[in-house]
């Protein structure tokens, strides 16, 4: 069944996997992002996803953005019925001279949106008596590391939103469930990386590589992998799995 599923995030990374795969199943996808009222953006995005797929702009720290990008959703597309939180930002500092800012962009962008997108988009799924709302946590949420504070206080604090969802749209038909992978093969991995070869004077390649051979599968996660995930977990096969955080962690713990 075709259904509206909203993906946040859906630019780049393991959000442009995932609303690549909910569109080629046949759902009527709506992407959402920062840079989506870039026409560069957009004439690329539909290069890749098609160009039924609804693409525009969304920040998702701005009550603002939330209500007015899904009251364009809606009348484009109809009530969101699929809801994939994947817009996520990091910033690797100490606690120690942390700076503020950095801090509530991290924690405003990975907890505070993905409540404000589920806020708008939880009374249209009560009233279908269905509906699919998938967090993209991490297993940092689990697992702390040294100068990710920001980052592993907002996906710890994503579990407990997606846990209280759950329990909220249970009797509405609605599941919630995160998903939390270790590192995936992204921008914001290479990102990641090429901070830490230039700090260390390496090669990006070689970080990138120290990253994969990290973890017992000696390699990295694919954002295809966590797409067909979200698919099945979006999908009427899965009723039942909600409440739950599914790590794909490659064996890792981090």
């Amino acid at each position: 069944m075709s259904r509206t599923a909203i993906v946040t995030g859906g630019l780049s990374g393991i959000g442009l996997e995932i609303a690549r795969l909910l569109a080629a199943r046949g759902h009527k996808v709506a992407v959402g992002a920062r840079r989506g009222a870039d026409p560069v953006e957009q004439d690329k995005a539909r290069a890749e996803l098609g160009e039924d797929v609804f693409i525009a702009p969304l920040d998702v720290r701005k009550k603002g953005s939330v209500a007015a990008f899904c009251m364009a959703v809606k009348n484009r597309l109809g009530a969101a019925e699929i809801l994939v939180n994947a817009a996520g930002i990091e910033y690797k500092e100490p606690v120690a001279g942390h700076d503020v800012d950095a801090w509530t962009d991290v924690i405003e962008t990975n907890l505070t949106g993905p409540f404000l997108m589920s806020r708008a988009v939880m009374p249209d799924m009560i009233a279908a008596s269905w509906g699919r709302i998938v967090n993209i946590a991490s297993t940092a949420a689990h697992t702390a590391q040294p100068e990710h504070a920001a980052y592993c206080a907002s996906k710890s604090g994503l579990l407990g939103l997606t846990r209280t969802t759950a329990l909220e749209g249970a009797a509405h038909g609605i599941t919630c469930v995160s998903v939390s992978p270790t590192w995936v093969e992204t921008d914001m991995l290479r990102g990641s990386a090429a901070k830490v070869a230039e700090r260390e004077g390496r090669d990006v390649q070689d970080v990138v590589a120290g990253i994969a051979q990290a973890n017992p599968q000696k390699r990295l996660v694919q954002p295809q992998e966590i797409a067909e995930l979200v698919a099945f977990l979006c999908s009427d096969a899965a009723p039942a799995l909600t409440l739950e955080d599914i790590q794909v962690n490659a064996g890792a713990l981090w």
